[in-house]
């Protein structure tokens, strides 16, 4: 298949990181595998690791960005950030092309028995920086994702759309990943995916799969999904619908009995259809939101919010369901009283929810703090009115301890065995 994941050989032993300190920085040599294996090993719940110049190594946990102070990489020069993307890449060309042409390069990198990266390397003020995001070994399950449980019907669907939308670390890949992961084992189907990266890897199970990676499999996802209408599968993922032409080829697929699932960058399910339908001049708009509307199945979308324990963060789902009253809503738009949010609000018989109201369920279990919750909810206001009551009880029992909140700012001095 061509993957151009960097994959280096299995860490023995206690992670180290080698760096010689008396060495200045345009000669040190860094063990890139052994450094992030000491990084990713330093904390639990590390989901990114960032390497910039003027800064320590980094990771994030929880949304929060910790430095690691190793002996001799106190300050990362430009000089070692070029030459841990340099191991990064390897002797991969695309990547190389990439970042020298376009300025930035998305790959897959892999730590044989330590974990696996989606990676963006991008150039800023003349030097190299490099965001590593942690992608699990094992595919997530519903569960461990706190996914409801109506998503399991999208395992069922025989055709059309359905997108998974958020910012960026929001979660979408996981979510696709676990519903595919389902699919593959309950589906004896024909199952293609177009990425960029490869993140999760999909083996057989009950269902064949093949994963196509941009630049090294094809060069662009539209190219991809139109040969993929050739390729008789069932079900196609799309990475993600950036551009119109993929949007198109898209729809066609849905309309000529395929299940297409893709992502968007979009905050909630009533800005994805106009995002999606911005992206067509005006006199073609009419159309596809007529074609959109008869396509759609399912929009989610995720926002992941931090535990009240600290302990990581849990997703907040939003689902928009095709009915009667929601392609009426997409086709014609929304309007006062005719909107995408009221009918998820009135929809909870039909498996839709919003995410207001799924900020409020983690409040009131205790998952999530009041004043976090609502700095993430879409009406702030509305919010704050619907639990009123909530406020009143909590205003009338002894104030219980927070845990510490964590100082973004903060530095943990790692000690490594040598």
């Amino acid at each position: 298949m061509g993957i151009p994941t960097q994959t280096v050989p299995p860490q023995t032993g206690p992670a180290q990181v080698p760096a010689p300190t008396s060495a200045p920085a345009a000669q040190r040599t860094i063990h890139t595998a052994q450094l992030v294996t000491a990084m990713l090993r330093s904390s639990s719940h590390v989901s990114d690791l960032i390497f910039s110049p003027g800064r320590a190594p980094q990771i994030e946990v929880s949304g929060q960005l910790t430095q690691l102070k190793y002996k001799g990489l106190e300050c990362l020069s430009s000089q070692d950030t070029r030459s841990i993307a340099n191991d990064i890449m390897g002797k991969n060309e695309t990547p190389i092309r990439k970042l020298e042409e376009d300025g930035s390069a998305d790959l897959s990198y892999g730590i044989a028995g330590v974990a696996r990266f989606r990676v963006n390397i991008f150039k800023q003020r003349g030097s190299c920086a490099i965001v590593m995001r942690v992608v699990p070994d094992k595919i997530p399950g519903f569960e461990e994702l706190n996914l409801p449980q109506v998503l399991k019907e999208i395992v069922d669907l025989r055709n059309g759309i359905v997108l998974v939308t958020g910012p960026t670390g929001s979660g979408k890949s996981s979510t696709l990943a676990a519903i595919l992961d389902k699919m593959n084992e309950e589906k004896a189907y024909h199952i293609l995916t177009i990425e960029d990266p490869i993140e999760f890897l999909h083996r057989h199970k009950k269902a064949t799969i093949h994963q196509r990676e941009l630049h090294s499999d094809t060069p662009t996802f539209a190219l991809a999904l139109r040969a993929a209408l050739r390729q008789a599968p069932k079900v196609i993922l799309v990475g993600e619908m950036r551009d119109r032409e993929t949007i198109e080829i898209a729809l066609e697929a849905s309309e000529t009995g395929h299940l297409v699932m893709s992502t968007l960058h979009t905050v909630d399910a009533s800005k994805t259809v106009e995002r999606i339908v911005g992206v067509f001049p005006m006199a073609d708009q009419q159309a596809i939101r007529a074609r959109l509307s008869k396509a759609f199945r399912y929009i989610l979308s995720q926002r992941l919010l931090p535990k009240m324990d600290g302990q990581g963060r849990i997703a907040a789902v939003e689902i928009l369901r095709s009915t009667m009253r929601t392609r009426e809503y997409v086709e014609k738009g929304e309007s006062e009283g005719k909107s995408l949010l009221d009918a998820m609000r009135d929809g909870s018989t039909e498996g839709m929810q919003h995410f207001d109201g799924e900020i409020d369920k983690l409040i009131r279990a205790g998952m999530v703090d009041f004043e976090t919750g609502i700095t993430y909810s879409t009406n702030a206001g509305n919010l704050r009115l619907e639990m009123a009551d909530f406020l009143d009880e909590r205003a009338n029992r002894p104030a219980a301890s927070k845990p510490a909140a964590q100082d973004p700012k903060r530095t943990t001095e790692i000690e490594i065995e040598r």
